[in-house]
């Protein structure tokens, strides 16, 4: 990790710790607000790189909303004003595209890959995929409609096996937090929740779930009202300091 990169992470959780809710930033005096709506995989490096535009853009401000894809696509096919959005998956940015709400092509900016996370001492034993089947275990994925969901999905018409999972939530994080918790014995999350899980939950990597690897595009959005500054958010993500920032939190490229 470069100097500079250690830098924006360690200022972003620092940043992290008192934004509450996923925010950064705030409108300030005459300050150009710029609101980005983003997966919630993508908490820790875009949280990272909303500090550095904010360092690299003097007089703007980078305001974070973190959800489910699909729940940030609804939010802005129902008029959620934002200038920029960032998908966990191409089909709910294909919802905001197919409405017309994007401005230009969205751009493939990170890949992700599904593991198993379990609670540090892993009481149920699992070492598998076909563990998460066992009766009685008690696993959590996400809603199918939620990118990591439909990958969830996607390994389980791979393998031929259904599994019977005892919640079923609409971000990854929500599942992270259930495992971190105790509340289940494993939880489908992406590698990159796992590592920056800080130790709350290990992760169990299962070779099926390179059969369902998530694209994540980004665009800006055409009723955007910062739309210089979304153009040059979205260089950010995609250039050498965006794409270094993302493969440290442990994404991989498009």
């Amino acid at each position: 990790m470069s100097r500079r990169t250690a830098a924006i992470l360690l200022a972003a959780a620092l940043a992290a710790g008192t934004a509450g809710c996923g925010a950064t930033g705030g409108s300030g005096s005459g300050a150009r607000v710029l609101t980005v709506f983003a997966a919630a995989s993508l908490k820790a490096p875009f949280t990272a790189l909303a500090r550095s535009f904010e360092a690299s853009h003097p007089g703007s401000k980078v305001t974070l909303s973190f959800a489910g894809s699909s729940d940030l696509a609804t939010q802005l096919g129902q008029g959620a004003p934002a200038d920029v959005f960032a998908s966990a998956d191409p089909a709910n940015m294909a919802k905001v595209t197919g409405a017309g709400l994007a401005e230009g092509s969205p751009r493939n900016f990170a890949t992700n890959t599904l593991t198993i996370a379990v609670p540090p001492a892993n009481p149920a034993g699992i070492t598998s995929f076909g563990d998460l089947a066992r009766p009685g275990t008690r696993v959590v994925v996400c809603a199918r409609q939620v990118p990591c969901g439909a990958a969830a999905v996607a390994v389980e018409g791979k393998t031929g096996m259904r599994l019977a999972p005892v919640s079923e939530e609409s971000a990854v994080t929500d599942v992270l937090g259930k495992v971190a918790s105790g509340e289940a014995d494993a939880g489908l999350v992406y590698v990159t929740d796992v590592l920056g899980a800080a130790g709350k939950v290990k992760g169990v990597p299962f070779p099926e779930a390179a059969s369902a690897v998530n694209t994540y595009p980004i665009a800006a959005l055409r009723g955007g009202r910062e739309k210089n500054l979304a153009q040059a958010f979205l260089d950010e993500v995609t250039g050498a300091e965006g794409q270094k920032v993302l493969a440290d939190a442990g994404f991989g490229r498009p």
